[in-house]
């Protein structure tokens, strides 16, 4: 059996882990809002059209904040066709992803249905085919009380109550050629700064996002960083992050090494905003949102109808190995917590998602929802600087991966220490001795664990294969605990004090 060793410190703190972090999305794209959260007549909705069983598996995770309505569908959204009567709401062709939108899911009824998921709202302006004027006009709709155009719409439209939504994204991977409305750099940097500016006086309560890279392999990464950053430093926030791996290839070794791609990524990204920081001379600090992140490439060419309602794309299957390489990139966004501060895997159900409905049907759990489940159970508290040793791997990509990844988060609050560990090696065990240091009175109590499965195994609506175990520990103090990883495993290790 293989050694491995992490010490622990209550002094080696790395951040407060911002609840944010294990946000999710959705986005106006196939069966996320249609046939996912919100699908009137089925037997498990309520009075409002929501899917009852779909909010429950979402309560399980207890998501903290819901990025909407997209993604690439908000650079052509108008925002008030989702507003008003829903008989007088435009049904429009969709040309993000060649969809019909009905309109019949908008501002007001997502707003409803964060509450009853006990979730909050990330919303996403238009900064696409629209511009300053249209997201200070949405902000007033949904922030300010009373007495005012947009504010009375939206009492008049039943909402009286404002929605008091706090975080913003100013538009949607505007970097992208792809995207409706595309811009360059300084273009998007300054009408990044004047919806901010405006957004703001309205509502100077409000955080806001500007629009990062769409991925660390655009050819202008860094460069666009700079650029917008330069122009829209001072009325913004975060900057946004988005990636996403695949596994095309079949190299399973590869794959799982590729959250060291984006802790690198992470850490270029906070170079570019401490650079444009130093430059400006300023003492504001430029934290990061990951708002798209995920495994996605097994729907990747799946055939629709042109012009279809809510039709059945990017829906990806999901295997116990993609369950691997989610864990492995929350431990890493967790490692990188004191500046990634809000991230959202997208998305929330059947797009790419961790839940998946059949319409009229059941819902259940894919492989990847147990990881990002247990990081958004436990991981909250602490995040502890994890010293690690451990063997070491190369790949075809990539130099000295770790054969053990780990991160270790502490609820000072509840006296809980949690251990997120994965054993990347297919053949052996791991026996990972945990220093717990100056834990005194701490004890292992349980082993939550993913592990045993084929790669491929996946789970379907009528057959859940891939499910944690949980086996319970001794429960005595011992100050360098030993605790076995299977091959290819995703580990909870929970330590109470006692």
């Amino acid at each position: 059996m293989k050694q491995s060793k992490i010490t622990l410190s209550k002094d080696y703190r790395i951040s407060k882990v911002d609840n944010r972090i294990f946000g999710s999305f959705i986005e106006h794209l196939g069966r996320a809002v249609y046939g996912g959260i919100y699908e009137p007549g089925h037997p498990a909705a309520d009075e409002n059209g929501f899917r009852r069983d779909v909010i429950d598996l979402i309560r399980q995770i207890d998501v903290p904040v819901v990025r909407y309505p997209g993604g690439n569908f908000v650079s052509g959204y108008r925002w008030e066709d989702g507003v008003g009567p829903v008989e007088s709401r435009p049904r429009r062709l969709e040309l993000a992803w060649s969809t019909t939108e009905p309109n019949t899911f908008g501002t007001n009824e997502f707003m409803r249905w964060c509450k009853e998921a006990n979730t909050s709202a990330m919303m996403a302006v238009n900064l696409g085919t629209r511009g300053p004027d249209d997201a200070r006009n949405l902000v007033e709709y949904c922030n300010h009380k009373s007495g005012t155009y947009y504010s009375d719409l939206r009492i008049a439209h039943g909402a009286k109550e404002p929605h008091d939504i706090k975080l913003w994204c100013l538009g949607n991977e505007m970097d992208g050629s792809w995207q409706m409305g595309h811009k360059p750099a300084a273009e998007y940097g300054r009408t990044a700064n004047e919806a901010a500016k405006l957004m703001k006086w309205v509502d100077p309560s409000i955080e806001l996002v500007i629009c990062g890279s769409s991925n660390s392999g655009m050819r202008s990464f860094g460069e666009w960083e700079a650029t917008t950053l330069d122009i829209a430093y001072d009325n913004i926030d975060y900057v946004s992050l988005h990636q996403y791996f695949d596994c095309r290839d079949g190299d399973v070794k590869n794959f799982l090494a590729k959250s060291c791609d984006l802790d690198n990524y992470i850490k270029t990204v906070v170079c570019v905003c401490d650079y444009i920081k130093g430059k400006k001379h300023s003492k504001k600090q430029i934290n990061l949102s990951f708002d798209e992140w995920n495994v996605w490439y097994h729907s990747n060419g799946a055939k629709f109808e042109k012009w279809s309602e809510a039709p059945h794309i990017l829906e990806d299957v999901y295997d116990f190995s993609d369950a691997l390489v989610v864990g492995l990139m929350l431990i890493t966004l967790l490692k990188n917590s004191d500046r990634v501060k809000v991230a959202c895997l997208a998305q929330l159900v059947n797009v790419i998602a961790p839940i998946m409905t059949e319409n009229g049907g059941k819902a259940w759990a894919q492989t990847i929802f147990y990881p990002y489940l247990h990081a958004s159970r436990y991981g909250r508290g602490w995040a502890l600087t994890t010293l690690l040793d451990t063997g070491k791997h190369d790949t075809k990509d990539f130099c000295d991966v770790p054969d053990v990844d780990a991160v270790a988060v502490w609820n000072d609050e509840s006296e809980e220490l949690t251990v997120f560990a994965v054993n990347r090696d297919p053949e052996e065990d791991e026996a990972l001795t945990v220093n717990l240091k100056d834990f005194a009175g701490y004890v292992p109590t349980q082993q939550i664990e993913l592990a045993g499965f084929d790669l491929k195994a996946v789970n379907t609506a009528d057959s859940q294969n891939v499910k944690p175990k949980t086996k319970t520990l001794s429960g005595v103090y011992d100050p360098m605990p030993v605790l076995r990883l299977r091959p290819l495993s995703w580990n909870v290790i929970r330590f109470v004090k006692k």
